[in-house]
């Protein structure tokens, strides 16, 4: 049997812990930071987890992780 193939772009975005929980970087961090509150940028920078509906679709598009 083939290999199956991993979702480049799920790949890109997600990544799995050892626990099987799925991280993804938070949205909001690129550009136009000026306007945005430290406290507000202070959270976005570290990674969240996704929610058990989320992490199952999520897991589809990576069959290895």
């Amino acid at each position: 049997m083939p290999k199956m193939k991993t979702r480049r772009a799920a790949a890109k975005r997600y990544t799995v812990t050892g626990n099987g929980k799925v991280k993804y970087k938070k949205m909001g961090m690129r550009h136009i930071l000026s306007k945005k509150t430290t406290k507000r940028k202070r959270h976005l920078r570290k990674a969240g987890i996704l929610s058990p509906a989320e992490e199952k679709r999520a897991k589809k598009l990576l069959p290895y992780g």
